[in-house]
């Protein structure tokens, strides 16, 4: 009987990694099903476009996974039981069970709410395609006009609000943060930080903490409140309830705690990688919900199980972050590196040669997908007679 890869999730973490394992897996050996709830592979990290008006290339998983043997099951995940390994989806067709020898959890993170009153109900977010099309039709029906408060001050804040004022200049931008804007970002990339959101006109209320939303305004800690005609909420992630709710080993944010093989402390048959893993650095500091972490993590996840179901020897990758890469619009950027502590380093790229290089990224890493065995031979690795597999090192 052939071993059951199951991968759920097909966003940057989890479709890359699908894909290397079925190019280097023996096909009469390895059998491997990615369920994602979109026949598409959404690039997260251009949703701010779409919600602003533009328009992303289509790219279909069955594309994306041409030619490697992956079942592909465009499905819901409503549920997982890690004692009787099995996986609840749901479609158009109705509930259905999946059983996995070997599950890969990359179900990623969304919008975090942090129990602000009126979020779920009012605000917009660009965290799923959906909610990036929710928020797009709103701006339509303003007709080139209107009042728009984006609500966080890290990347995604950042990125929508500057997005939304190049391509819709009608439109009146303000944000909300409640620290400091780019206060985290090295003297000179802060320094272009606010000349870009000057050029853009938008409103910066620093010191902001949002308390409430409402149909039409946003309220803050102190009592002001911003009126407006969409709130679009970007205060960070939160991973799906899923993890948690199954009974495996998790942090307080629902994170899966898992050991340096990326693999689940409480149930070494589930690996998990992207947003959903609480893995440490080098340095004993957590990855960020980041796109920077995709990579990593994924690889470190795609090594561990080759090497604890074929008994090869495949090198992981290093848990690194190098640094920060923010768009300002499609002709401007930041790019901010950091130092071991995550600390900002002086220097920054900036203007359009950051803005290009950003695009380069965007574009290479969805590439990948399709791809993600360039430069290294593909193999058709057999099962292991007998699986030895090496110690968890716990990260936590």
């Amino acid at each position: 009987m052939k071993h059951r890869i199951v991968v759920l999730g097909a966003g940057y973490a989890g479709a890359f990694s699908a894909g290397y394992l079925a190019r280097q897996l023996h096909p009469d050996d390895f059998e491997i099903t990615v369920v994602n709830a979109e026949a598409d592979f959404v690039e997260r990290l251009r949703l701010h476009q779409l919600a602003a008006g533009q328009e992303l290339r289509h790219r279909p998983l069955t594309e994306v996974f041409a030619g490697t043997g992956i079942r592909l099951r465009v499905a819901r995940v409503t549920g997982l039981d890690v004692e009787h390994r099995t996986v609840t989806v749901a479609d158009g067709t109705g509930i259905d069970r999946l059983p996995y020898d070997t599950l890969l959890y990359t179900l990623g993170s969304t919008a975090a709410d942090h129990g602000v009153a009126g979020v779920e109900e009012h605000a917009f977010h660009v965290a799923t395609r959906p909610s990036a099309l929710r928020l797009r039709a709103r701006l339509d029906e303003l007709g080139g006009d209107g009042e728009v408060l984006v609500v966080g001050g890290n990347l995604t804040a950042i990125e929508t609000a500057t997005e939304l004022a190049e391509s819709r200049p009608g439109l009146r931008v303000g944000l909300a943060t409640s620290g400091e804007l780019g206060g985290w970002l090295g003297a000179k990339a802060r320094r272009h930080l606010w000349h870009a959101f000057e050029r853009f006109g938008i409103t910066v209320h620093e010191h902001s903490t949002i308390v409430r939303v409402e149909e039409a305004a946003a309220v803050a800690a102190d009592g002001t409140v911003f009126v407006n005609d969409a709130t679009v909420w970007a205060a960070g992630f939160a991973v799906h309830p899923i993890a948690a709710a199954s009974g495996l080993a998790v942090e307080p944010n629902g994170q899966i705690t898992v050991d340096r093989q990326m693999r689940s402390v409480s149930h070494p048959d589930v690996y998990a990688a992207g947003d959903s893993v609480f893995a440490l650095r080098e340095n004993g500091q957590p990855l960020p919900m980041s796109c920077a972490s995709a990579g990593p993590t994924s690889k470190r996840a795609i090594a561990s199980i080759i090497g604890d179901w074929t008994g090869r020897e495949i090198s992981p990758a290093s848990l690194t972050y190098v640094g920060n890469h923010i768009s300002l619009g499609r002709k401007d950027a930041i790019f901010q590196l950091v130092d071991g502590d995550s600390r900002a380093k002086p220097g920054a790229l900036r203007g359009r040669k950051a803005a290009r290089v950003k695009s380069a990224i965007l574009e290479t890493a969805a590439w990948s997908l399709s791809h993600p065995t360039f430069g290294k031979p593909s193999r058709k690795y057999r099962a292991a007679a007998t699986v030895e597999r090496t110690p968890h090192l716990v990260a936590g």
